[in-house]
């Protein structure tokens, strides 16, 4: 999976288990689903957030590698 396909799949899952947690916890963690939604604002701007910056440093591909050519 490349950087891109790993965000979209780390910020689904911190919105619904925030979301989870304010409406069986606290509200309080209404305001994480709220971050999540500025930061994925702020990079679609910038390209750029800190959570792409984590998964180069773990190993995750920018983009898709192309298939080798067959002679």
């Amino acid at each position: 999976m490349t950087v891109e396909r790993y965000l979209r799949l780390i910020a689904g899952v911190v919105v619904l288990v925030s979301l989870l947690l304010g409406s069986y916890y606290h509200p309080y963690w209404f305001f994480l689903t709220g971050f999540v939604a500025l930061n994925l604002i702020q990079s679609a701007f910038t390209n750029w957030c800190p959570m792409m910056t984590i998964l180069r440093k773990l190993g995750a591909r920018d983009q898709q590698e192309p298939i080798a050519r067959r002679v």
